[in-house]
């Protein structure tokens, strides 16, 4: 088994028409220079909301060791199917990144020897997937196991039975390997950034507009909307990609890890020695404040436009014609893809309320401890603050639209192609999950294996 067991043209559109002008945003507010003391009354409490958040969901050692464990025995489980035994186990995603919560799912790849270096097929993916199913099972060492072999990345789900941790193995996931080991490096150029992951993916869950599987944002996008907001901030917190790693990943090809890790390494010097000017002393509650503020206007975007951390810029779409979007996010890596395609017309004016809610909160001087804790956090992690549950004057989005009945909308307006591909599982986004998940198996559901 290899190494260790298991790791061995662009056009800026500052002054379009109602677009903001991000080649003149700074960490401050936009709106007309608005200062945060004045955005924020209660900023010192704010301050201490997203520490105390931080202080709950952030993994300790002990959560970090459980998912090492829960990858050693996932690769004496593999051990036991004679046809795995050259295979090598690589964890990826939002654990690899540094970007992941206590709560976070653990992503691996079981990665296959390739003599030839082809392509591993779907049907060979599904192949190895079903026997790891079995093995997993008669080890004991898998409970709730959800196979979804017709997504576009055949996934298997399951929660460890000894960690309590939830998994989703894929088979040679070359691609969210490279995207989460660069973005581990760049969180490593300001520790402020994987902060803010966390405090926004919470907020995102607490507020349900983190939920792929009915038409709101994935985690991949979120993390990118967060990158987005630390490159165009003045002065800048961090660069564009290009500057970091400057490759379109081709799909299923295996990568030299070393000569990534290389190029990251010296292009981050390279962006620390340029960077002479004042750096960007913002608190982190102030980039948050000022997150929100950027983009609660975010269903007034097009596909024609798209947020691309690539550059650092809003573009014109060029792939805009061929297909349908409410939301272009541009995945930096394969700069074609949008990862925000699980969002549609009907949750994207939600997800904006949502951003819209917060700002006006935080900009709010009557609004109190538990009512900013009631908005940034989930009730699992609001108890263990001490949150007490109310009917303020700020209330959770609640509902999708899908939850009132009204999934037969898309169709009936002419959007019944995009609806139907999420049913079938071919957006990309993997559904959220709850600790102690009950998934049945063979659902049908597309997992996000780009998961951060």
């Amino acid at each position: 088994m290899e190494g260790p067991i298991w790791g061995g043209g662009a056009y800026p559109l500052s002054g379009v028409t109602g677009w903001p002008d991000w080649g003149s945003v700074t960490s401050e507010p936009m709106g007309g220079g608005v200062k945060m003391v004045e955005l924020a009354q209660n900023y010192h409490e704010l301050e201490k909301c997203t520490e105390d958040i931080l202080s709950v969901i952030k993994p300790t050692e002990d959560d970090r060791n459980k998912r090492l464990h829960a990858i050693q025995e996932l690769v004496n489980s593999i051990y036991l199917v004679s046809s795995l035994r050259d295979a090598a186990v690589k964890p990826f995603g939002s654990f690899v990144s540094n970007l992941y919560a206590k709560s976070g799912d653990l992503d691996v790849s079981v990665e296959l020897p390739n003599k030839y270096g082809f392509p591993t097929s779907k049907e060979k993916k599904q192949d190895v997937l079903r026997k790891l199913m079995i093995a997993l099972q008669l080890e004991g060492v898998a409970r709730d196991v959800n196979f979804i072999p017709a997504a576009r990345v055949p996934i298997l789900q399951y929660v460890s039975n000894r960690f309590g941790i939830s998994c989703d193995i894929s088979i040679d996931n070359y691609t969210g390997r490279i995207k989460s080991k660069v973005l581990y490096w760049i969180s490593t150029i300001d520790e402020r950034f994987g902060d803010m992951v966390l405090l926004v993916k919470e907020w995102a869950k607490a507020q349900n507009i983190n939920d792929p599987k009915n038409g709101t944002l994935n985690s991949y996008s979120l993390c990118l909307l967060v990158l987005f907001h630390f490159q165009t901030c003045k002065p800048a917190i961090l660069p564009p990609l290009k500057e970091i790693f400057d490759v379109d990943i081709p799909e299923g090809r295996a990568f030299n890890e070393k000569s990534l890790d290389k190029v990251c390494v010296e292009n981050i010097a390279k962006f620390r020695r340029k960077d002479t000017g004042q750096r960007n002393q913002s608190s982190l509650s102030h980039l948050l404040a000022t997150f929100f503020e950027k983009f609660c206007q975010i269903d007034t975007y097009s596909s024609e436009r798209r947020i691309s951390t690539y550059t650092g810029e809003i573009k014109r779409s060029l792939y805009w014609g061929t297909r349908y979007c409410c939301l272009f996010v541009e995945d930096p890596f394969q700069r074609s893809e949008n990862a925000a395609r699980t969002v549609d017309m009907l949750e994207l004016p939600r997800i904006s309320r949502a951003f819209t809610r917060a700002k006006n909160m935080i900009s709010d001087s009557r609004a109190d401890r538990n009512e900013l804790l009631s908005l940034l956090c989930t009730p699992e992690v609001g108890s263990k603050l001490g949150v007490a549950a109310t009917a303020g004057r700020y209330t959770n989005p609640g509902t999708s639209h899908r939850q009132h009945g009204l999934r037969g909308f898309l169709a009936a307006n002419g959007y019944r192609d995009q609806y139907d591909q999420r049913a079938r599982g071919s957006t990309g986004s993997r559904p959220t999950h709850s600790s102690g998940r009950a998934a049945k198996p063979y659902e049908s559901q597309q997992p996000n294996c780009q998961q951060m």
